[in-house]
């Protein structure tokens, strides 16, 4: 398979996911703000969102969606248990990767992350912080993951907190959050996978800052 990915965007839940596997994938870098793949392709013909994550399946297909590609993912690569197998579970799996994206994703970060967000936007977002970490700080209180093992949930919880410091957002008034998210940072393969892609976004800052540097 192949994963299209921008350094430390939700792309890197599914490269998480990959090394939880220990499976192989084929990894493409995507510059989601000029459009372009590393051989200078053209990225929207990829995805007209011009978003990441994008997969491209075994068989050629390219599926879009984060916690589509997530849930793929966990079917495509049972060993890991990734997903659980009862429906009532399955449910509540739908549930956490929806509350994730939604509720702190696109609700929360985004609008944090956009440097072309009004700053009215901006309080607008943090105003949602303590709800919805008073939701996960009620359920992570005592419970090491959010269902009863890892899963791709997981992966794409670890991936938000992960722009907490980028945002100036301290997770210490929500301790079973913090601790969650400081644990989940010691497992080897969700370790590696960020500690390589904020190599590989430093890489991308220091690229960008060079030509301004060299105009000067």
């Amino acid at each position: 398979m192949k994963l299209y990915f921008s350094p430390l965007a939700c792309s890197l839940a599914s490269r998480i996911v990959f090394y939880e596997a220990g499976a192989t994938a084929e990894y493409v870098y995507a510059d989601t703000k000029a459009k372009r793949l590393e051989d200078g392709s053209d990225f929207l013909a990829v995805n007209p969102m011009g978003q990441v994550p994008v997969l491209e399946t075994a068989d050629g297909s390219l599926l879009t969606e984060n916690t589509a590609i997530l849930q793929y993912l966990a079917e495509q690569l049972p060993q890991a248990r990734l997903a659980p197998a009862g429906s009532a579970e399955q449910a509540q799996l739908r549930k956490w990767l929806g509350f994730v994206g939604t509720e702190l994703h696109k609700a929360v970060y985004v609008p944090l992350l956009d440097a072309k967000a009004p700053d009215a936007v901006k309080a607008y977002a943090r105003d949602k912080i303590p709800l919805r970490m008073g939701v996960l700080q009620q359920h992570l209180d005592g419970r090491e993951f959010l269902l009863d093992r890892f899963s791709v949930a997981d992966a794409y919880l670890a991936t938000v907190l992960n722009w907490s410091a980028a945002v100036g957002l301290k997770l210490a008034p929500w301790p079973a959050v913090d601790a969650y998210y400081q644990r989940l940072l010691q497992r080897p393969a969700l370790g590696r996978a960020v500690r390589e892609e904020f190599a590989l976004y430093q890489q991308e800052q220091q690229k960008a800052r060079a030509p301004q540097a060299a105009a000067r």
